[in-house]
């Protein structure tokens, strides 16, 4: 089911982009990091950047390792992932939901919260700015 409210930036959720895109576009369901605030007169959408578990085959400004806690459920539970910053999108929450965990004693659906850490946040968005050719605007971040 999709959310239904917006999400603090930070948040990874779950997108579905086998709607409405075409290769070399993501086209299918992946982990994504919310990297926008909440807008007034913007209700139902929100930007994302899309995580991968795997390393880019070349270093590259546009991407960035973080770490999120806790870890994503299998097949997405690894230590680290790489934002692809340079696949920016905008969507609507009908393509987003939250991570499904174990059910709990009454047999009610629980749900995973996972964020980036502020400084990996930072990094995120400097990287969308390199992806987007304003890296000039972002201060070294080593």
């Amino acid at each position: 089911m999709p959310i239904q409210f917006p999400v603090a930036p930070g948040t990874a959720l779950l997108c579905d982009y086998n709607t409405g895109f075409r290769p070399p576009e993501m086209i299918k369901r992946r982990p994504v990091l919310v990297v926008s605030p909440r807008f007034p007169h913007r209700d139902g959408l929100c930007t994302i950047v899309p995580l991968s578990t795997t390393a880019p085959e070349r270093a590259v400004a546009y991407q960035c390792r973080i770490a999120l806690t806790p870890t994503l459920p299998a097949p997405f539970d690894a230590a680290e992932m790489w934002a692809k910053a340079d696949m920016l999108s905008t969507v609507g929450f009908q393509r987003l939901d939250l991570f499904r965990t174990d059910r709990d004693q009454t047999g009610r659906r629980k749900f995973l919260h996972p964020k980036v850490s502020a400084e990996d946040l930072v990094r995120v968005r400097a990287a969308i700015l390199q992806a987007l050719g304003m890296g000039h605007l972002t201060v070294d971040l080593g």
